[in-house]
């Protein structure tokens, strides 16, 4: 099977778009004050000595103000043999194992536009390096959201949300963004922009673009700009929490929430301070509903104040354990004591802060696999990740990934060592 990209038809690629909508507002530009890119070049170059990738030092800081300056900037790097890396909001760059080369850092904070926005079709189309709260807050206006809250925030871009796979409590209800992004536009490393979702059926080269580049941290391509399915906001919602003094209980009480009949739209256990824990539950819907729920659930209601907070954690050394839910309380309860800690029980996710050392980490890894569930680093020093490995054990489906990598990005100019490939 040759799975070499071929030349695009002019209108697949070089002129393609993501889904136009009706009655859509276009071309708002939501950047904040600072510095623009003029346009009259491939993009400005900055020197920024503050932007590092696991001790790595870029030689130059490029910023685009559009996607075709940003996919002539890939073009001539990768005809230079020069290593790019691109950064968003830069608040996933400690994903990933360290990169091998890092000649050019690609910023996407100038591509900072809702491109179209269409209240009755329920869809939106923004370039990449526009902030998630930004968009929502647009959204906002007409009674609509995108539901992805990952944590970390505020200051990640839709471009980093979805090329680091990014997700948060939200996630039990509306699923991850793969489940609800129905375009995408891609600049590739020889200097093209492809497109696929919406009206477009599929891209140049025949893959889902949808899912192919979501997760894979820019390796194959850097995501421009993405279209997506968006929801009304709810009518009611209300959020409840209650205490447990083992980690059983617990559990048992989060799967008492699950089983309602009206679930909630977000459910995360973390521990508390006095060595306890708490569970602390969203629901929405009509206010009658939620509010039943709520009463039937019995637990006490809570500040929402607490998810903005929740949304903030993060750590300079931070692990994602995956694992079916069933399995996910052994797991937990491996953590050492002292160390933090929370888990979505219903998605089967907990995140592990200020994780140990690599034994600690190799430990948990295994367990995780044996279950068929994975233990990723999102941030770690170099050093750890050169002893452990940021993804784990490769899957099954390596080769295929390598032969996309040699499709997609021949010269391996796009995050080279940072991903599986």
């Amino acid at each position: 099977m040759d799975l070499r990209a071929g030349r695009p038809r002019r209108h697949a690629a070089c002129e393609a778009h993501l889904r136009p909508v009706r009655d859509a507002q276009s071309r708002q530009d939501l950047s904040g004050p600072g510095p623009r890119t003029p346009a009259d070049g491939p993009g400005r170059i900055l020197r920024r000595s503050t932007l590092v990738v696991d001790g790595v030092r870029p030689k130059r800081v490029e910023r685009p103000s559009s996607a075709e300056q940003l996919a002539e900037i890939l073009c001539t790097a990768a005809a230079a043999d020069e290593a790019v890396i691109p950064v968003g909001g830069g608040r996933a760059l400690g994903l990933g194992d360290p990169p091998r080369r890092f000649d050019v850092a690609v910023e996407t904070c100038g591509l900072n536009r809702v491109l179209e926005m269409s209240q009755a079709d329920l869809t939106v189309s923004v370039e990449a390096g526009v902030k998630l709260e930004d968009l929502n807050a647009e959204l906002g206006k007409v009674g609509q959201f995108l539901p992805v809250d990952p944590f970390n925030s505020p200051g990640h871009t839709i471009g980093g949300v979805l090329a680091a796979a990014l997700s948060g409590p939200l996630r039990l209800r509306y699923g991850s963004p793969r489940d609800f992004t129905i375009g995408l536009r891609v600049a590739l490393p020889d200097g093209r922009l492809a497109s696929s979702g919406g009206r477009v059926v599929k891209n140049v080269s025949g893959y889902d673009l949808n899912k192919l580049h979501q997760g894979a941290l820019g390796s194959l391509g850097v995501i421009v700009a993405a279209s997506f399915k968006v929801y009304p906001r709810p009518l009611h919602q209300v959020s409840v929490q209650t205490g447990a003094g083992y980690l059983d209980q617990a559990w048992t009480e989060a799967r008492r929430a699950l089983a309602l009949p009206l679930p909630p739209t977000a459910l995360e256990l973390v521990p508390a301070p006095d060595g306890g824990f708490r569970l602390h539950a969203r629901f929405e819907g009509s206010r009658r509903g939620v509010e039943r729920t709520a009463s039937d659930l019995g637990w006490q209601t809570a500040d929402e104040a607490f998810w903005a907070q929740h949304l903030r954690q993060g750590s300079g050394t931070w692990a994602r354990i995956s694992a079916p839910p069933r399995s996910l309380l052994e797991l937990v309860r491996s953590i050492p004591a002292g160390q933090r800690w929370w888990c979505s029980p219903g998605v089967g996710v907990a995140h592990w802060l200020d994780a140990g050392d690599s034994e600690q980490v190799l430990r948990l890894r295994w367990a995780a696999e044996r279950e068929g569930g994975s233990l990723v680093l999102l941030a770690a020093p170099a050093e750890l990740k050169r002893q452990v490995g940021a993804w784990g054990t490769p899957p099954a489906t390596l080769d295929w990934m390598r032969r996309l990598k040699d499709a997609f990005d021949p010269g391996h100019a796009l995050s080279p060592g940072r991903y599986l490939v």
